[in-house]
């Protein structure tokens, strides 16, 4: 079976924490080879020191947009490319994002499903929210869907299982995910990946220690 992708999230509560530039440096040193952050916390200058850094080791970067609001979610978008980050993911207002990612070279991973407030959450049944990861799906600059599977009130395993089979690009699963039973649930509905920040920066997920490095040394091994 194909490893995991895992996404470490350099956030909090859907902000890019503070001490980002020292957790990427843990990261990067252990292996990790895909961080991402987000659209708000930090200022864009040292956003961009973050993201240069993730670039120099060959590391993929991604940058999740959060803001509900549709001129943020544009701005945001526009910082990313600026930004020069690898990948987007998350935003809601994917017909206005589009035109804005012609003659870049960014994959764009858009929200699947309705998604609410911040910290976002994710409204709707599976099959609801698979009709809308088919309908971004569709669009060729879409390269697969963020899914916000663990900030639903509903079926979390049957909400993952439904858009993974309704679509044939990625579907990566973010958002409030703190244990080994969770990333095997996500294997087992067919995701490529997850994203991983607020436990491991606080020190929560099941490891050997609360240390960040133990952290991530032990979410890694949920994924081959």
């Amino acid at each position: 079976m194909e490893a995991l992708r895992f996404i470490f999230m350099l956030t909090r509560d859907d902000r890019t924490v503070d001490n980002a530039l020292e957790a990427v440096d843990i990261a990067l040193r252990l292996g990790i080879r895909h961080v991402g952050f987000k659209d708000i916390g930090l200022p864009v200058e040292q956003l961009r020191i973050l993201a240069d850094r993730i670039r120099s080791a060959g590391a993929t970067s991604y940058l999740e947009i959060v803001s509900p609001d549709r001129e943020r979610e544009l701005d945001s978008v526009k910082a990313g490319l600026s930004l020069g980050v690898d990948c987007l993911m998350g935003g809601t207002h994917v017909p206005d994002v589009l035109p804005l990612l012609a003659g870049h070279d960014v994959a764009y991973y858009p929200f699947a499903g309705h998604v609410v407030g911040h910290p976002s959450v994710l409204k709707g049944s599976p099959e609801e929210i698979a009709r809308n990861a088919v309908e971004w799906a569709a669009h060729p600059a879409v390269t697969g869907l963020d899914l916000l599977a663990y900030r639903n009130d509903g079926n979390v395993p049957e909400v993952i299982r439904a858009s993974c089979a309704a679509v044939k690009k990625p579907v990566i699963v973010a958002g409030s995910i703190s244990t080994p039973e969770q990333i095997r649930t996500i294997r087992q509905a067919g995701a490529a990946g997850f994203t991983v920040g607020t436990s491991a920066l606080e020190g929560t997920f099941p490891a050997e220690s609360s240390g960040l490095e133990d952290q991530l040394r032990a979410v890694m091994a949920c994924c081959s």
